[in-house]
């Protein structure tokens, strides 16, 4: 079954390739998101499309997490705000336990807000798939392939090494 999630803390030219690079996830789109009330202004993410029966929506709230500041409330989280943009309450709810159940892996509080996904406005074509179109970028090499790198080492398993390997030259 496929379902969608929007996800923000970071570039999202980097949360693409960290989402784009894992086994289960079948669309990635990159642009700005939003949600409702006093969430309502826009800041970075990726809305991806996901196959349940491949990856778990915990799955990828942990990569999240782990990819991305998620406990720093720095002065950037206007255009990075830290979020899982949710499609459902029923997605909030399960955001919100695996969230909670994953607080123990960090050594500060996790400021990541389940939210309820408005909309979603794509970056300009020319940035779409910004990685895989070409990883010898030099913010690709410097930015990007390190955190790809560290998605590997720490979650191998749902990594799609037939796409990340040949990006990486190996």
């Amino acid at each position: 079954m496929l379902e969608k999630v929007g996800l923000g803390g970071s570039c999202y030219w980097c949360t693409e390739a960290i989402f784009s690079s894992l086994i289960g996830v079948k669309n990635v789109q990159q642009g700005w998101l939003n949600s409702f009330d006093d969430q309502e202004w826009f800041s970075e993410g990726v809305l991806l499309q996901f196959d349940t029966q491949l990856i778990k929506l915990d799955d990828l709230i942990e990569i999240h997490l782990k990819t991305h500041s998620a406990t720093s409330n720095h002065s950037r989280r206007d255009k990075y705000r830290s979020a899982v943009y949710c499609e459902s309450i029923a997605q909030i709810e399960a955001t919100k336990s695996i969230i909670a159940r994953l607080q123990g892996d960090f050594g500060k509080a996790i400021i990541t807000q389940p939210l309820l996904l408005n909309e979603l406005k794509l970056s300009p074509e020319q940035y779409q798939n910004y990685y895989y179109s070409d990883p010898s970028k030099p913010f690709c090499q410097n930015q990007i392939t390190p955190k790809l790198l560290k998605l590997i080492e720490q979650f191998n398993d749902k990594v799609d090494h037939k796409i990340i390997n040949k990006a990486l030259d190996k």
